[in-house]
């Protein structure tokens, strides 16, 4: 009798398990999936956590360069396929463009050309309205997309003029 008891125990545990590994298997895909979709979620809100971040330093640093400079804009600087938000200003001797990872300049005196235009030096056509201010400083050239009221006040401060023309600053 014994021997029958621990068999019964044994046999309702062995029950016990394989109910609880069919309970397990039926819920799995559930908790998977409700995971995988957590992670995206949270993936997308930082995301935008940064995006939003960004515009905040970079409205940040237009209300510093304000007091300092002729024209600020907002802009985007294009590097090959890639554009990047910066705060876009002119001074009476150089030109800056930052971001909370970028904080570059170009002078003045170093500009050879300075042109507006609809579509990027790669052929890529600019957003309906919007406009290409593009520099060129010894070989390289610097492409940054301004909205349209934007650009009317930098094509004022700044005209476009090439390397072969004088300049107010060069005659």
């Amino acid at each position: 009798m014994i021997l029958l008891v621990v068999f019964s125990e044994k046999a309702y545990i062995s029950v016990k398990q394989t109910f609880r590994k069919e309970f397990q298997e039926e819920h799995m895909p559930f908790l998977t999936t409700i995971t995988v979709v957590g992670l995206v979620v949270l993936a997308g809100l930082v995301w935008l956590f940064m995006r939003t971040r960004q515009q905040d330093l970079i409205a940040d640093i237009i209300a510093k360069r304000k007091a300092s400079s002729k024209l600020v804009a907002r802009a985007e600087y294009v590097e090959g396929m890639e554009k990047i938000q910066v705060a876009l200003s002119l001074t009476d001797t150089a030109i800056y463009y930052q971001n909370p990872d970028i904080d570059a300049s170009c002078d003045l005196k170093d500009i050879e050309e300075i042109e507006y235009d609809d579509e990027l030096v790669t052929g890529r056509a600019v957003l309906h309205g919007c406009r290409a201010l593009r520099l060129r400083s010894h070989g390289h050239t610097f492409e940054f997309i301004l909205q349209p009221a934007e650009c009317q006040r930098w094509m004022a401060a700044l005209p476009a003029h090439h390397a072969d023309e004088p300049t107010a600053r060069t005659a």
